[in-house]
């Protein structure tokens, strides 16, 4: 297989992987708290990584380890904690739909972070998908008030932690492994996850005894194998192949099967939701567009 049909597999596969993510999550969410659920996913995926891609870390030099702790922190720990917490309070469709921001994202990381220059064709697609996800958060706020939308700003800063990640793993971790990169990541946050973990109350008999602990312990174990573990190493695995923001444009079909799970969820989505979401998807294409 050509690395440009290599590129368009991984992103069709990743996209339907990560578009099922925010429905697991809700699940999980079912049985645990936010910070339990984050903290065990780390855990179990960090483990998983480990078992099978020990032998990678041998592509990491000793100097580029600070730069996987770093993608690990903005690229898995910081993210998995707020789209769990902000899935609390908003629907797990709107969460897949606001992460399409992160190729506007990473545009701008690339250009304050690595001077990498952008048109301005590329600053109006930015601007258009910012005021499209403002509509989107403002729309659902109308259409579900009891639900606190102000959540939905954890979703736009775990975008900006993408997109950092994504400038961080071109730049400076072109030469590592995926597996590598992915392993290592783990491997810098599965101690603050290990931390976490006692306090946040995930091993107290109020969570053990629920009705709804081991179907979630099920959703956050399939999560990690796939939502994580799979899609980790092979979103690392077409940064390498392609660029940053052609990488990030899995964000495209992240929303249809978001979307699709969500409303077969019972979730509420309306047509001017759904032209909200076009609003940023526009945004996105002009961004890509040379």
């Amino acid at each position: 297989m050509s690395d440009v049909n290599r590129r368009w597999f991984y992103l069709i596969i990743l996209s339907v992987i990560w578009g099922t993510s925010y429905i697991l999550i809700k699940k999980g969410l079912e049985g645990f708290t936010a910070l339990q659920l984050g903290s065990i996913r780390i855990l179990i995926a960090g483990g998983l990584l480990l078992l099978i891609g020990h032998k990678s870390l041998r592509t990491i030099e000793k100097k580029q380890w600070k730069w996987v702790a770093l993608s690990g922190l903005v690229g898995s720990f910081i993210p998995m904690f707020l789209f769990a917490f902000a899935e609390t309070e908003i629907d797990s469709s709107i969460a897949s739909i606001l992460n399409s921001l992160v190729p506007l994202f990473t545009l701008f990381v690339g250009y304050f972070a690595f001077k990498i220059s952008f048109s301005t064709n590329q600053l109006t697609g930015v601007l258009v998908g910012l005021a499209g996800a403002a509509l989107l958060i403002y729309l659902g706020a109308e259409i579900n008030p009891g639900q606190n939308y102000w959540y939905a700003g954890l979703v736009v800063l775990a975008a900006l932690c993408y997109a950092c990640n994504a400038n961080i793993i071109k730049s400076k971790l072109s030469e590592v492994s995926p597996m590598g990169i992915a392993t290592g990541n783990f491997i810098s946050i599965m101690l603050p996850a290990l931390l976490i973990l006692p306090f946040s109350g995930a091993f107290s008999s109020g969570v053990t005894s629920g009705p709804y602990f081991w179907s979630s312990i099920g959703y956050i174990v399939i999560l990690c194998i796939f939502g994580t573990c799979v899609a980790k190493v092979m979103f690392n695995k077409l940064i390498q192949l392609s660029t940053p923001v052609f990488s990030v444009s899995v964000t495209y079909l992240i929303p249809v099967v978001g979307i699709f799970w969500g409303l077969l969820d019972g979730e509420r989505f309306t047509l001017m939701q759904m032209g909200a979401a076009g609003i940023i998807l526009l945004g996105v294409y002009l961004v890509n567009k040379k």
